[in-house]
């Protein structure tokens, strides 16, 4: 089965960020989501990929080439001018076979996908929609459906006290190839808006299950940020691509951290990244891949991205760091609780390697 990875968006709630690099590459704990996103899939057993791309195309595919460094076989649609949801899929189509899966990859998903395999076998319909559960439906389009699980309408944007339901599209979906006969050739066509509800008043068979997992729209700054404290909390499972060198902290090889810095977990410091004399980094910090942290300088609860440099006795918090940005968040300020653990948090130097 073949797993089509939607990648094309230009991903404008997240400017700055996407200025310098498209929305499926920003860097989460120092590896593209994406990458974190066909390895979660890959382990698995999804080993085909298709990505429809567009934006920034060329860095995707210079990025993940053929797939083979992931151990995955990777085939690329690229779509001449911006589809929609539906008309991406349609545009892959000649690259699609039989059943296949579908994941809107601006979306942080890290599910279980055989018990929604196993479902849409079940009901034997064309279409299966990953859902998940929010607190407050209001901003999204709120699916209506049956204890069968069928769906009979969207609701988009509905008041809190008249949604039918707190179940939301996740951007995951189990497909027939039938489906594509449905989609309109070479414009832009929306999923939400046109192709399902054509579908669910033809009864052709849309049913919708909730995801066990973790789920998050990374559409915004402050979400982004998010996701880092929820991977530093283990609410969200992404592997860490470095080793431990104390309860913690990650490092890449050939990070330098200078004996007289002050590292507060959890940190991850990327592959080459500097680390001067006298600096703080931590506590909810991740810096990059060769990112510099000059002398006397102070990061906490930030992303520094790759080949970035915070200055010299500069004071970061809250903020992503890029080579040409620098972006605050508007989070809350830290509990008590965190607080109070930041303050027990082991500060010993971190040796130099």
């Amino acid at each position: 089965m073949k797993a089509l990875l939607l990648a094309g968006g230009l991903g404008t709630r997240l400017r700055p960020l996407t200025e310098e690099l498209p929305k499926p590459l920003t860097p989460v704990c120092n590896r593209p989501w994406l990458e974190h996103l066909m390895v979660h899939l890959r382990d698995q057993g999804i080993r085909e990929f298709v990505l429809a791309v567009k934006t920034h195309a060329d860095k995707i595919q210079s990025y993940f080439q053929d797939g083979q460094a992931l151990g995955v076989h990777i085939e690329y649609a690229y779509e001449q001018s911006l589809l929609g949801t539906a008309g991406a899929i349609k545009n892959a189509e000649h690259l699609l076979d039989g059943r296949f899966l579908v994941f809107n990859a601006d979306i942080v998903h890290l599910v279980n996908v055989a018990p929604l395999l196993e479902f849409h076998e079940r009901h034997g319909g064309l279409v299966t929609i990953g859902l998940t559960e929010v607190n407050d439906p209001s901003h999204y389009g709120v699916v209506e459906l049956t204890k069968q699980g069928e769906i009979l309408r969207f609701v988009e944007k509905p008041k809190r006290e008249e949604a039918p339901s707190n179940h939301i599209n996740a951007g995951i979906y189990v497909m027939e190839t039938s489906v594509l006969d449905w989609i309109p050739k070479n414009r832009e066509t929306s999923i939400e808006r046109e192709t399902f509800p054509a579908l669910i008043d033809h009864c052709v068979g849309v049913y919708g299950m909730p995801v066990d997992g973790y789920w998050l729209d990374m559409g915004t700054v402050d979400r982004y940020m998010q996701l880092h404290d929820d991977i530093f909390a283990k609410r969200a499972p992404v592997h860490m691509s470095y080793r431990m060198t104390r309860e913690g902290v990650w490092m890449g090889k050939e990070a330098r951290v200078h004996p007289g810095a002050t590292i507060i977990p959890p940190v991850v410091i990327g592959e080459g990244a500097v680390v001067q004399s006298g600096c703080t980094v931590g506590p909810y910090v991740s810096l990059g891949d060769h990112a510099v942290v000059r002398a006397g300088a102070s990061v906490s609860r930030s992303i520094v991205w790759p080949g970035a440099t915070v200055g010299s006795e500069e004071l970061v918090s809250d903020a992503v760091v890029g080579r040409t940005f620098v972006t605050q968040a508007c989070r809350p300020a830290p509990s008590a609780a965190v607080r109070e653990q930041e303050t027990a948090n082991e500060r010993e130097p971190v040796m130099q390697r």
